[in-house]
């Protein structure tokens, strides 16, 4: 009798992840569409639970992972989460961040071929969540991309790890510093996926983007040399109707399942203990990357959830306005503090001898007495 039983995917109750095993083939599916499929802090915990499963049940040799619906694969974190818990009490971002670094873990040491079916967006800890993966198909309706400096966090979940090996250093820099976003063909060519497949049908009802020589998708393994491989394609005004299921429009993801599913059966005949053997080779320098900076990446995101950026950051994210990056920007070069919301710990109120009040407070705020304000640099 094994000391590592299979069991039923149905067994674990999950309720932010579907998850199935049949044919050979586990799927794991993120399944918050309420929130574009951002992962809960419950749901890092069910995602790596899959994982595990996958991994050890030798029924299955290829884990297919990919999100509810058709607009998101995954969005990263749960901002509102964030904001409504890590912002508040940032002790609790570095347990967080165990769950995280766990999850995706899961991945990475998952002893089966992971394939990212990449249905809709995946963007922040999305991308870093498909980084993590062995293989990634993507609709032509979606892009990619990360978030971390425009909502007050560092994308070093992986993206900063991994994308200088994806992407070479210059377009890692700019991934990471300006937060564009990168449609489908454009993450084909950067090395980003494996493959792109048409997802836009017209009013037709026929795929609108077509390849030349036959072709029913691109890929990385289409070798033989074009100058334009599309016969037609689509435009980005046709891409936001089918998102919308506008003016006849619509998105099909049947030519997406067909390249998902010849792919799992391409990995199902090969040998598992040598397929097994080459991921854990091929993740050297993702292993290497992750392991020596992860640790101090989740210390200093708990530690910088003290700050203002993370705050302004997320609270701008939940109250849907742009966040005051010139503003703090001007405290720092007008000398005041960027790091606090209300100003250092400066003044004490002689009423009540309260210590530690912010600089800028007028008050006190345990008994309301008026403050004398003290230069910023005096302790009490």
């Amino acid at each position: 009798m094994s000391l590592f039983p299979a069991r039923d995917a149905e067994s674990f109750a999950f309720k932010d992840v579907r998850y199935e095993k049949r044919d050979w083939v586990a799927r794991i599916t993120l399944h918050r569409p309420h929130n574009y499929n951002a992962y809960s802090t419950p749901a890092l915990k069910e995602l790596a639970a899959a994982f595990q499963d996958a991994s050890w049940d030798d029924s299955v040799a290829v884990v297919v992972f990919t999100g509810s619906g058709t607009q998101s694969f995954c969005t990263g974190g749960d901002v509102k989460e964030y904001q409504q818990n890590y912002t508040q009490t940032p002790r609790d971002y570095w347990k967080y961040m165990g769950c995280f670094k766990a999850y995706i873990e899961s991945i990475l040491n998952c002893s089966k071929p992971v394939i990212a079916r990449l249905n809709g967006m995946a963007v922040g800890g999305g991308n870093e969540s498909q980084l993590a993966c062995d293989l990634a198909v993507m609709g032509e309706h979606t892009y990619v991309g990360q978030v971390g400096t425009s909502v007050g966090s560092v994308a070093c979940g992986g993206a900063t790890q991994w994308l200088p090996v994806h992407v070479g250093d210059r377009r890692a820099r700019g991934m990471l510093f300006l937060n564009q976003r990168y449609p489908a063909f454009a993450a084909l060519s950067m090395g980003l996926v494996n493959a792109v497949v048409p997802t836009i049908k017209g009013p037709d009802g026929k795929f609108i983007t077509q390849f030349v020589g036959g072709r029913g998708y691109l890929a990385e393994w289409n070798t033989d040399v074009w100058e334009n491989p599309f016969a037609s394609r689509a435009t980005p005004d046709q891409i936001a109707k089918a998102l919308k299921n506008a003016d006849g429009y619509s998105l099909d993801f049947t030519q997406l399942d067909c390249v998902v599913a010849d792919l799992c059966s391409q990995v199902v005949n090969k040998f598992f203990e040598c397929t097994r053997y080459t991921k854990a080779q091929a993740n050297f320098w993702k292993d290497l990357s992750w392991h020596s900076t992860v640790a101090h990446a989740r210390d200093w995101l708990a530690v910088h959830y003290t700050s203002l950026e993370p705050y302004e950051g997320m609270t701008a994210f939940v109250e849907k306005r742009k966040a005051d990056y010139v503003g703090i920007r001007r405290r720092a070069s007008d000398g005041g503090s960027s790091e606090f919301l209300w100003g250092p710990y400066a003044q004490m109120c002689a009423a009540c001898g309260a210590k530690g009040m912010p600089a800028d407070f007028e008050h006190c705020g345990k008994c309301g007495a008026a403050l004398n304000a003290r230069p910023a640099c005096q302790t009490p």
